[in-house]
């Protein structure tokens, strides 16, 4: 997909809300000529007449036949999302109409938008950088309080006005070093080697912290994997639909039911979680089963949380005690849920709650103790750095470009530990500014924006 800078002298049309009929639609355009376009085929006021950030209502025509009664909203350059002309017209929500109205004005003259163009065309006209304009498509896809949070906090700038200050302290001694080539034979110094040296070291601290937060960034864009682990009918697919208050697993005494992973999301206290429940953990002779198990461990690896789920009236404290050391040599956060609370013995209850004061007492079947259960799971997901305003990457190219920032970084210091000379110090500075300044967009390719806008949907 081209995205060449001329085309934005061409006006560009599309749905603006999702496919499918509704109550309303509402068809976007933006470009020089969107007023003219859209004045062409209503009939009430005279658009081009009306002033910014004003609503008509009139109708569309197609020659002398009325195709429907519309609200016309009017945003004037450069007061628009995409700092060009801007019509929205609100039409009722039959596909037919959408489309018939699309059709007749691009037979006026406008042209089909392509993904993301409007966004595009919004970045390129300075209404915000690159990764303000991502976060517009990680707003539409928020789908928990805390993706929400982060999506509005990014495109509002927050994350770009850090990587922006660490880019102009960089920028200055980049400038002395360069400054310093034109004047070699002379053996002046512009930019203190100490000076840079601590700014470096500043700045691999604060890369840091922002590489190390994506582990967070990626659980509030994607949710949370948390596998329900345990033996055979410990409860884990009853468990499940209790959370998830439908039947969505098949429960059964017979062991074994579960083959495969079945998983669903649940939102609790603003995050996703998507809870996976598993095949049984146990030896088996089963060839489909073996696959279930096979499988089961390989989710656990991979997994942000585990649910160790255990039947109090069928696990006995030296097998509790040889999972928990497993789980924990697993390295994943894992919490430990005694399951069928209402049928175990108390003096069993009373040992555990001992040896194991963390433990869970829940009753899945009975849907006791499960709104405990939601608050240890929330314990266990870190959120604070997120909460107390910390900012949070969550983009994998945003990640890709710190790591890159923090390698070129680190060859600055080793420049300056082994006294090589500007020329390659400087070298090294320009590549850590080429990557900070990918994340913003200061450093652009047709194929790096085309890559980041058609993931887009149309209308946006």
């Amino acid at each position: 997909m081209n995205y060449s800078y001329g085309e934005k002298t061409e006006t560009i049309v599309a749905l603006a809300t999702p496919q499918g009929v509704g109550a309303i639609a509402v068809i976007r355009l933006s470009g020089p000529d969107a007023i003219e376009l859209a004045n062409g085929v209503f009939f009430g006021k005279d658009l081009q007449k009306q002033d910014s950030h004003t609503i008509h209502f009139g109708t569309i025509r197609d020659g002398d036949q009325v195709v429907d009664e519309v609200l016309v909203s009017i945003f004037k350059a450069p007061k628009s999302f995409t700092k060009e002309n801007v019509v929205e017209i609100s039409t009722h929500g039959s596909s037919y109409i959408v489309n018939r109205v699309i059709k007749l004005l691009v037979r006026k003259g406008a042209r089909p938008a392509k993904p993301g163009e409007f966004t595009l065309r919004a970045f390129l006209n300075g209404q915000f950088d690159l990764a303000q304009a991502e976060a517009v498509a990680d707003l539409i896809n928020s789908d928990s309080e805390v993706s929400h949070q982060a999506a509005m906090n990014q495109m509002r700038g927050g994350f770009s006005h850090e990587i922006k200050s660490l880019r102009d302290q960089l920028i200055h001694f980049a400038s002395m070093i360069e400054l310093e080539l034109d004047f070699t034979e002379e053996d002046v110094e512009f930019a203190s080697r100490d000076d840079l040296r601590i700014l470096v070291e500043k700045l691999l601290r604060v890369i840091e912290q922002l590489i190390s937060s994506f582990d967070l960034g990626n659980v509030i864009k994607n949710g949370v994997p948390t596998v329900i682990a345990g033996k055979p009918n410990a409860g884990k697919s009853t468990l499940l639909n209790a959370l998830l208050n439908e039947e969505k697993a098949i429960v059964s005494e017979i062991a074994g039911t579960t083959r495969d992973f079945i998983e669903d999301e649940i939102n609790i206290g603003g995050v996703i979680f998507r809870f996976i429940d598993t095949a049984g953990l146990r030896e088996t002779t089963d060839t489909i089963e073996a696959i279930g198990v096979s499988r089961t461990q390989e989710k656990m690896r991979t997994a942000s949380l585990i649910l160790y789920l255990f039947d109090l009236g069928d696990t006995d404290m030296v097998e509790i005690n040889r999972d928990i050391n497993k789980l924990e040599n697993l390295g994943v956060p894992f919490l430990k849920v005694a399951n069928k609370v209402d049928k175990a013995n108390p003096r069993f209850i009373k040992e555990l709650s001992t040896l194991h004061p963390d433990t869970v007492f829940i009753s899945a079947g009975q849907k006791e103790n499960l709104d405990l259960l939601k608050d240890r799971i929330m314990e266990l997901v870190n959120l604070d750095k997120f909460r107390t305003g910390n900012t949070v990457v969550t983009n994998i190219r945003h990640y890709d470009s710190l790591t890159r920032t923090r390698e070129s970084l680190l060859d600055v210091l080793t420049g300056l530990d082994n006294e090589v000379t500007n020329d390659f110090v400087a070298m090294d500075i320009r590549r850590s500014l080429h990557y900070l300044g990918e994340i913003t967009g200061e450093i652009t390719t047709d194929d790096l924006l085309a890559n980041i806008f058609s993931k887009f949907c149309v209308g946006k």
